[in-house]
């Protein structure tokens, strides 16, 4: 069996606003942004150097939606973003200027700082200590 998550979900409130935060702050990839109808785009961005999974911003359409924008996972972190250079990608979290809710912490596995997206999400950033394939 060959299988592999190819997308996951963030719900956002906007397309336009998403799309800049992930790749001019966080410097992700646009992958795609095709229209489907006047109010819904399919919207993929990735990290650099991502071979499978990307990430779909998904705009919030109806009231349940809305009101998951922020906080998908009741207030724990949602993603978790693998680094080669932890120095690197923490400095470009504080050069733009996004929250950052847990200093960086020298754990077994490896270096872990949480920060939050541009909807309040939470993400680990990781260099891990030993490479995960």
């Amino acid at each position: 069996m060959n299988q592999y998550i190819a997308h996951i979900a963030i719900v956002v409130d906007d397309y336009d606003q998403a799309i800049e935060f992930y790749t001019q702050k966080l410097k992700f990839d646009l992958i795609e942004d095709t229209f489907m109808s006047p109010e819904k785009r399919w919207v993929l961005v990735k990290p650099k150097g991502a071979q499978e999974c990307a990430i779909l911003l998904a705009k919030a359409t109806n009231d349940e939606q809305k009101s998951r924008v922020g906080n998908q996972t009741g207030g724990r972190v949602f993603m978790f973003l693998y680094t080669d250079d932890f120095v690197r990608d923490y400095q470009n979290l504080l050069i733009n200027n996004i929250n950052i809710v847990r200093e960086p912490k020298e754990e077994l596995y490896g270096t872990v700082a949480v920060f939050e997206d541009l909807y309040g999400n939470l993400w680990d950033l990781i260099q891990p200590k030993n490479k995960v394939d």
